[in-house]
């Protein structure tokens, strides 16, 4: 299904702009990017803020290394004229870390490494909105596309 677009809807250069709930789908996976940032940002309490949200180091690397798709896509989406194929393919690339990231707390929930916290609960169905979104949006959907992208 072809959507068509108004001239509002496209940018200075020529491209869809990105719709608000795909910074926020990014803001979500890189969260504990976003939290680290928070807490190098104050010194003296960086260490209480990260043992807060993450009392587990292993689970803090963890969102870490899954939050870089996301960090590397915030960065890409200024390039998405320079980098045309890379572009089409980082939806998937982040929908595939959403799925990896459902994984990684299924199984850590799973073998009771971790608790079912109300915040594990909702951060999961956070992400589980976040790949429906990704998947399904069909405004982002044409925003990957090559040829919405040509400027």
């Amino acid at each position: 299904m072809i959507h068509t677009y108004t001239p509002d809807d496209y940018d200075a250069k020529g491209q869809l702009t990105l719709p608000l709930g795909f910074w926020a789908v990014l803001l979500l996976q890189a969260r504990t990017w976003v939290l680290f940032a928070a807490a190098a940002a104050s010194k003296q309490q960086s260490a209480s803020l990260l043992e807060l949200f993450y009392p587990d180091s292993r689970v803090f690397w963890t969102g870490l290394g899954l939050g870089v798709p996301a960090a590397l896509g915030l960065l890409l989406t200024g390039y998405r004229q320079r980098f045309p194929r890379l572009w089409c393919a980082w939806r998937g690339v982040l929908c595939l870390t959403l799925l990896t990231t459902l994984l990684v707390q299924g199984i850590a929930l799973w073998l009771g490494e971790e608790d079912l916290s109300p915040l594990a609960i909702l951060f999961s169905g956070f992400d589980l909105l976040a790949l429906g979104y990704l998947w399904l949006n069909q405004r982002l959907h044409d925003c990957f596309d090559p040829a919405r992208n040509a400027g």
